[in-house]
């Protein structure tokens, strides 16, 4: 899942996008709106954490001009403002939720991913293939009922293959969806994770190699080399 961290502060910028990459969230960064803006104009984001006042100014305006177009992706709003009033103020401008400055990183991961299952393409509350079962909101793996630790990494490429079961997902999809824009689209980081994601699942094998083209998870034998 794709996540737009929008903060002014460079330090705290850089913890709470450590913290929510820890969480397995491919992260992206903003230091103020009109940067904001453009990025969402260019990408597809599960979520947006969003802080109140920037450079820019107080984000709820052009949240609130971004609502009454249409746009739907969830917002969680991050902020010293935590007053009552402050906080009916963010949910009745478009924010989804509202967490207050200081946080725990343990509670604002929990959020932005219980925020991002409400993305316009909503996940189901399982995703199967053969025996392999996710459980998204536990952000748990099973294979046979048996639990499989999986890095963050292993376990986003795995939950796009499982959304898009018996269809090719390209390498190109997968780094724009599980990585964010410090990834290197040249490198082999995509086969790395995908290779150590095979060894993970066992035999027999379900993640599929199309040649030329990308990954395709099924049960079924694959058209290229498992």
């Amino acid at each position: 899942m794709r996540v737009l961290l929008v903060e002014d502060d460079d330090d705290l910028r850089e913890v709470i996008a450590s913290g929510l990459r820890d969480g397995g969230f491919a992260v992206d960064c903003a230091a103020d709106w009109p940067e904001a803006d453009v990025l969402l104009h260019v990408t597809a984001y599960d979520c947006v954490v969003l802080d109140r006042m920037l450079p820019s100014g107080d984000t709820l305006v052009p949240l609130e001009a971004r609502r009454r177009a249409g746009w739907s992706v969830p917002v969680l709003c991050l902020t010293a403002l935590d007053s009552l009033p402050e906080r009916l103020r963010g949910l009745e401008s478009g924010a989804d939720d509202y967490l207050a400055k200081p946080f725990a990183m343990r509670e604002l991961v929990l959020r932005v991913r219980g925020l991002s299952r409400r993305a316009p393409a909503r996940l189901p509350a399982f995703l199967d293939c053969a025996d392999v079962v996710m459980d998204v909101a536990r952000h748990e793996v099973r294979r046979g009922g048996v639990l499989l630790s999986l890095s963050p990494k292993e376990y986003a490429v795995l939950q796009q293959l499982l959304v898009h079961r018996d269809a090719v997902v390209t390498r190109t999809g997968l780094l724009e969806h599980c990585w964010d824009e410090m990834a290197d689209p040249v490198s082999n980081v995509v086969d790395a994770v995908v290779a150590g994601l095979r060894r993970k699942l066992g035999s027999p094998g379900l993640v599929h190699t199309v040649r030329g083209q990308g990954f395709l998870l099924s049960a079924e034998p694959g058209p290229g080399p498992a």
